[in-house]
């Protein structure tokens, strides 16, 4: 029996009629219609109308990206797709994660992600901060580089910089004030990093910036009823299986302005007995992720009718 993980992504895969190739899917229609009820407008429009500038706002792109993680997930169970030993979300693909798990349920997280992405984007003025992705140099310099260019600014600046993802071994993404990641890029640079590339982002994630909005986040987590997790969940901030809900939330309050330990979930998940891990909604990031952590794990993406053919396939073979 193959043991497999299925993983959800975060902000970035989304584009406009990403859903569109499910058709009429009943799983995906009663996922849209539930996503709806609970945000009070019609998501299912937004994601297959778009305009393309409107899904990319954080404030959309969170409630559609954890929608389209979740349906997909449904239509696997409703095909009978058996569930997966383990599951994780990157960064706000882990909300999707812990929907599937049966800890949040989505009328409960749709609202919640909406909430975070606002907190988030009123934490920072538009502009005042950036991400940027570092390639070819290895995490542990990029830490080390951070910690330099933020030291520059002397005790006691508002100025901060750090590494944000861990994607895979070969890129990480930082996250800070645009001066201090505009100084760190420039530092890597001379370090070796083969090229930084400034993200598209409206405000600077996980990182301290967000901390202002990781409150709102956790005053908000405080008043909600979470289960225990039918499947089990590798968070991204510790890298730990949590059962306890208030664990669970502490979780997602320091995941919030803290980095993304990519790279160590796939790590943990293989150190697991898992040999097959599925990306499961729009996209394929993840799946060729995942291929540079491990190349032992095989990785594939279920995002439409033919991939879950595929899917099935991919775990039988």
């Amino acid at each position: 029996m193959t043991t497999f993980a299925f993983v959800f992504p975060g902000q970035g895969s989304q584009s406009v009629g990403m859903l569109d190739a499910w058709h009429d899917h009943p799983a995906v229609q009663a996922t849209l219609e539930e996503a709806s009820q609970a945000l009070g407008e019609d998501i299912g429009r937004l994601i297959h109308e778009g305009p393309k500038e409107t899904l990319a706002l954080t404030t959309h792109t969170q409630p559609v990206m954890l929608v389209a993680g979740v349906a997909a997930y449904r239509v696997w169970q409703a095909e009978g797709g058996a569930p997966p030993a383990f599951v994780a979300g990157h960064s706000l693909g882990e909300y999707s994660a812990l929907v599937v798990s049966g800890v949040l349920t989505l009328a409960q997280a749709v609202p919640l992600v909406r909430l975070r992405a606002q907190a988030m984007q009123d934490a920072v003025a538009v502009g005042a901060g950036a991400m940027a992705a570092v390639l070819g140099l290895p995490a542990a310099r990029v830490v080390e580089v951070c910690a330099q260019a933020q030291a520059s600014f002397g005790a006691g600046s508002d100025e901060v910089v750090q590494a944000a993802n861990f994607n895979d071994p070969g890129q990480t993404v930082i996250s800070g004030s645009k001066l201090a990641v505009d100084q760190a890029c420039e530092r890597l640079k001379a370090a070796g990093a083969k090229r930084t590339l400034l993200l598209p982002v409206s405000a600077p994630f996980h990182c301290p910036l967000m901390q202002p909005a990781a409150e709102r986040l956790r005053e908000h987590l405080a008043g909600m009823a979470l289960q225990p997790p039918t499947i089990a969940v590798i968070n991204n901030i510790d890298v730990a299986q949590e059962t306890d809900p208030a664990r669970i939330r502490d979780a997602l309050f320091r995941q919030a302005y803290g980095p993304v330990r990519w790279v160590e979930t796939i790590e943990r998940m293989q150190q697991s007995g898992v040999t097959h891990v599925v990306e499961c909604g729009p996209g394929k990031v993840l799946a060729g992720m995942v291929k540079r952590i491990s190349p032992d794990l095989s990785s594939h993406a279920l995002h439409d009718p033919a991939t879950l053919a595929e899917t099935f396939a991919f775990l039988n073979a």
